[in-house]
């Protein structure tokens, strides 16, 4: 049966894994989550996740220090990857694959769980990697290029390191980055230091447990929205009304 594409369509995904301990001992994929997002309006269209029980459970931590961490009891009962593997490779096969430093992780473990079942793995028809990407472009603004500084960066909340939970994440946080960049390079007279500027929301340091400011580029109960309708006078005031238009139509140029 021939398998259709879908070429133009954005697959974000996340896998949560056991980490290796010992050398010579590989990682095994604990739950695997997906969203698929129309590229022209960034909306998701369909969602999937499931945990994915490992041939051996020894492998996985019978306790978990997150709160909703994955523990042995709850891949228990879950499907082994070759059960789920038809709908993962339906889900990815000829999308354009997206997440955060998926070159070196998660695209690669992927092709080690379709090898170790004897059958082809998916292939992308693009891919975007937010951690290269963000690098590259964003910097470390939010302090490094992690996840979870760059959601706390923007006030979208704690990294929950499941992995549908942490795809949507990806997703805001690239729109969120891209608005950022687009007004920087449009206006960069009226917008030069707003962002160091503006409102400040308080951060714990790992380190010494002291709460520190962290500049924001809005206030931490704001929203992508909230802010771009802040923008919206300045851009017409600037340069038109089309202003806002283009404003999404270059954000979205941003991911390609």
């Amino acid at each position: 049966m021939e398998i259709q594409t879908f070429p133009s369509e954005i697959v974000f995904f996340d896998l949560e894994t056991t980490v290796p301990n010992q050398t010579g001992h590989h990682f095994h994929i604990l739950e695997f989550g997906a969203i698929i997002v129309c590229p022209r309006k960034l909306e998701e269209l369909e969602s999937f996740t499931t945990l994915i029980q490992p041939k051996d459970l020894s492998v996985v931590s019978l306790r978990s220090s997150r709160s909703d961490g994955i523990t042995r009891d709850k891949v228990r009962e879950a499907p082994s990857f070759e059960d789920v593997a038809e709908k993962i490779y339906g889900l990815l096969h000829g999308r354009i694959w997206a997440g955060h430093n998926i070159r070196r992780f998660d695209c690669v473990r992927i092709k080690e769980a379709f090898a170790e079942i004897g059958k082809a793995a998916p292939e992308p028809s693009g891919i975007i990697d937010s951690l290269g990407l963000l690098s590259d472009k964003f910097g470390k603004r939010a302090g490094n290029m992690k996840m979870a500084s760059l959601a706390a960066y923007f006030g979208l909340g704690v990294q929950k390191h499941r992995s549908l939970d942490d795809v949507r994440m990806n997703l805001e946080v690239l729109k969120h980055c891209a608005t950022v960049l687009f007004l920087e390079s449009t206006l960069p007279s009226q917008l030069e230091g707003q962002w160091q500027n503006s409102s400040k929301i308080m951060t714990r340091s790992r380190s010494n447990k002291q709460i520190a400011p962290r500049a924001m580029p809005y206030s931490k109960g704001g929203s992508l929205g909230k802010m771009t309708q802040n923008v919206k006078n300045l851009l017409s005031k600037a340069q038109g009304n089309q202003a806002l238009q283009n404003l999404m139509k270059h954000s979205h140029s941003l991911l390609r």
